[in-house]
């Protein structure tokens, strides 16, 4: 079993930047495609963005596109979102997840997820 816990929400000002991290244990994280979505009152969880086990490959959803960044670190056995230029539509609650067999955008493929962190952006 793989263990995932998000850091790094917080309540920002519209055009601030948050760093989110999820730290993993047990498991071999290099061996997960990894992926961070995220979840709004009364909305169904969406996709954000992926990225394959080595790093090498990424993807994004348009809504962030170019403004969020991933990134992951397998000696430290850590996934990275950086958020810059935060509007208030990014506001929910962010999730990281594992996924065995790679990075996929369907949030039903993935394996283990984390308990979230809250990103709220004020205007």
């Amino acid at each position: 079993q793989v263990h995932l816990v998000e850091s790094g929400g917080g309540l920002v000002q519209a055009g601030d930047s948050l760093r989110l991290s999820c730290a993993a244990s047990g498991g071999s994280f290099s061996s997960f495609g990894m992926g961070w979505f995220r979840q709004a009152p009364g909305k169904e969880r969406e996709f954000v963005a992926t990225i394959s086990r080595s790093g090498g490959s990424t993807s994004y959803d348009d809504s962030v596109k170019g403004r969020f960044t991933i990134s992951r670190d397998n000696a430290k056995n850590t996934v990275y979102l950086q958020m810059n230029r935060l509007n208030p539509e990014d506001t929910a609650v962010y999730y990281c997840a594992a996924n065995r067999f790679g990075a996929i955008r369907s949030s039903v493929s993935y394996n283990y997820w984390g308990q979230g962190t809250q990103v709220t952006v004020s205007s």
